[in-house]
């Protein structure tokens, strides 16, 4: 656990590992009778209820001697999950369990793998752009290792941003890609430590958000390269306010949040949403 409000969670089914690709999400879930880490009520849910959610798959990434590991390679599936406290209510029901679980403990995990959030439009060449907020980097983790392994030849980013650097889980790991793959760069950033929010820091950045970072300028100063619209593909998952999606309004016209997420600034660049109905270049994953 890299602290206690974080955990990156293995579990091993009672068959065989699911087949999946990087970035799809399967379910996990605990009865209402189950304790919680905080000690919340158990009567807040009807009894004998399953409480299921559903959580993109992560990876671990590298194995003990620092070579790429897939989970087709292990008998267990990888989670990355947080834990939000809110003191004045008895919600999230399902992740107050999940950390009060030991080593050994059993939970529902569903059958099947799901979800259309994966590689399948990107070519070799292709240049890739991961931005994921907090735990929204877990199938980014899957999907780096997929195009890793079987040789990709284009430029790839995975980019994050958390409110502390405690809270990020695969630091350690990330770092090691980046030595091994030339192509591959990983960026965190951060927005609550003092030289986020402390204007007398001598190392005052503020508050760095990932809609900063895809700023061309910035991103080619940060990144080593500058992305076309033309050859790279763009994967967002995470807080809806970093996505950015179009919404429809009173009349009926799609219009961007009143912030600029994302999306909107990816589309100005000459990046196209993608839809079932009309593919791009722009992808998300929304966590809520």
């Amino acid at each position: 656990m890299p602290h206690a409000h974080l955990m990156i969670m293995r579990v091993k089914p009672d068959a065989e590992v699911p087949r999946f690709s990087g970035g799809q999400y399967t379910t996990l879930g605990l009865g209402s009778w189950e304790h919680r880490v905080d000690g919340g009520s158990l009567a807040e849910l009807p009894k004998q209820k399953l409480i299921r959610r559903a959580y993109s798959i992560s990876c671990p990434m590298l194995d003990v001697q620092g070579d790429l590991l897939a989970n087709d390679e292990i008998d267990y599936l990888e989670f990355y999950i947080t834990l939000v406290l809110r003191p004045d209510t008895d919600d999230p029901p399902l992740t107050p369990r999940l950390f009060n679980l030991k080593e050994g403990d059993r939970l529902h995990l569903g059958k099947k793998p799901v979800g259309t959030y994966t590689l399948k439009p990107v070519e070799p060449a292709d240049n890739v752009i991961f931005a994921g907020t907090g735990t929204g980097e877990a199938p980014h983790n899957s999907m780096t290792i997929e195009l890793l392994k079987r040789g990709h030849t284009g430029q790839i980013v995975s980019m994050t941003c958390v409110r502390y650097r405690g809270d990020l889980g695969y630091l350690d790991q990330q770092k090691q890609l980046q030595e091994k793959y030339p192509n591959y760069r990983y960026g965190s950033f951060t927005t609550r430590e003092p030289e986020n929010i402390d204007s007398n820091h001598p190392h005052y950045v503020g508050k760095q958000y990932l809609q900063d970072m895809i700023v061309p300028d910035k991103f080619e100063a940060q990144f080593g390269w500058s992305p076309k619209p033309g050859k790279t593909h763009v994967f967002l998952c995470g807080n809806p306010s970093m996505i950015g999606l179009p919404e429809k309004n009173d009349q009926g016209e799609l219009v961007f949040p009143e912030s600029k997420g994302m999306v909107e600034l990816l589309t100005e660049q000459g990046y196209k949403l993608s839809t079932p109905k009309s593919p791009g270049n722009i992808h998300f994953e929304k966590y809520w």
